[in-house]
């Protein structure tokens, strides 16, 4: 069975490197217990302090999935991509909801049965002894003597705990995601934005470019929800851009490239997956680029094919319909993804798009 530290001392280096990088950054260090302790990691600057900007949240947020990659092996961006798909999976707060005193840099709530243990009859238990005696996910990762769900280091610690049951080979921390999930689209979401992750090196995945280059002839309005003529009972669940065939069609994000081949309705189409889990679909196409595979990662701007009119019949069935592009985005919620309407988001980038160039041409 692996364990999260190799020996004492390896334990105590990791929190004197710790505790400097708070020192030079500022920040308060929480003292660590003996040496007996689970995992002891600063946490004052993370869980307890203010944070000023979302900027300096990412600052903070990267900071302790470093300093946790460090004292348990997992890498960062594994963290960050299990903090990601979970904030994804936060409903918005309403105005009447309590605003926490202190609130939490990451986004992970473990369930109370989960982190004390189902069968604890303290379902608000903190003590890491009883809550590993009833087999519960909590664990102190904060050298505090407490297992607090409310504390960012020990949730990424008992996270940490629990994916190393199973090894630290990219293949196990897929399996430790799904026995924790019990969800194949929640482990590929997390896959996907581990790999974002890795290959930028950072938080901020922003940005954005129109589906088709700013400037060239095309036309489109906002045609959600109307009836579909083919296929069945159904709505239009996007916003269609009429142009030449033949027209490149750009991904309109950075993204991993999710599906890619044939479908009925749409034709030759991609589909992209964005750090947000919003699926961004593009339909009707002529053809791909070449260089564009499942897997690969995109960003905004890049040619992924071009407009055609393929679609409502067998592969290859072409020319029912003027050429264009059908653009729809939807936003994954755990068990199924809802279509909203893209048009807003199209005037947005299309209008970005015309201000760069004309400040660029100035």
């Amino acid at each position: 069975m692996l364990t999260l530290f190799k020996n004492c001392n390896k334990r105590r280096t990791l929190l004197c490197l710790s505790a400097a990088s708070l020192l030079l950054s500022g920040g308060q260090f929480a003292a660590a217990n003996a040496a007996g302790q689970d995992c002891l990691l600063p946490t004052a600057a993370f869980s307890g302090g203010s944070v000023h900007s979302k900027e300096n949240s990412a600052i903070a947020r990267k900071e302790l999935y470093e300093q946790m990659s460090a004292a348990t092996g997992i890498s960062w961006f594994r963290f960050a991509a299990i903090d990601q798909y979970e904030r994804t999976m936060i409903k918005k707060k309403n105005s009447s909801d309590k605003v926490q005193a202190h609130p939490r840099l990451t986004g992970i709530n473990i369930p109370a049965p989960v982190w004390s243990g189902p069968l604890n009859p303290d379902q608000e238990d903190r003590s890491p002894q009883s809550i590993s005696f009833f087999g519960g996910f909590g664990r102190d990762g904060s050298g505090d003597g407490v297992a607090d769900p409310d504390n960012d280091a020990d949730v990424l610690y008992s996270m940490a705990s629990h994916l190393l049951k199973y090894g630290d080979s990219p293949s196990d921390f897929n399996i430790g995601v799904w026995e924790y999930y019990h969800n194949g689209r929640a482990t590929q979401r997390v896959a996907q934005f581990a790999k974002l992750y890795e290959h930028f090196g950072r938080l901020d995945l922003s940005g954005s470019a129109f589906p088709l280059p700013v400037g060239t002839t095309y036309s489109y309005n906002s045609t959600w929800g109307t009836g579909r003529s083919w296929g069945g009972a159904r709505i239009h669940e996007g916003t269609d851009l009429f142009t030449p065939h033949g027209m490149t069609v750009r991904s309109t994000c950075i993204g991993v490239v999710e599906t890619k081949g044939w479908n009925r309705f749409g034709g030759w189409r991609i589909g992209i997956r964005d750090i947000e889990n919003r699926y961004h679909y593009y339909a009707h196409l002529a053809g791909y680029e070449k260089s564009i595979a499942r897997g690969d990662i995109v960003v905004p701007g890049q040619t992924i094919g071009w407009v055609g009119s393929s679609g409502y019949g067998k592969p290859g069935t072409q020319g029912k319909f003027p050429p264009h592009l059908h653009y729809g985005i939807y936003r994954d919620r755990g068990i199924t993804e809802w279509a909203f309407d893209p048009y807003p988001l199209l005037k947005q980038w299309e209008n970005q798009e015309f201000r760069a160039l004309k400040k660029h041409k100035k």
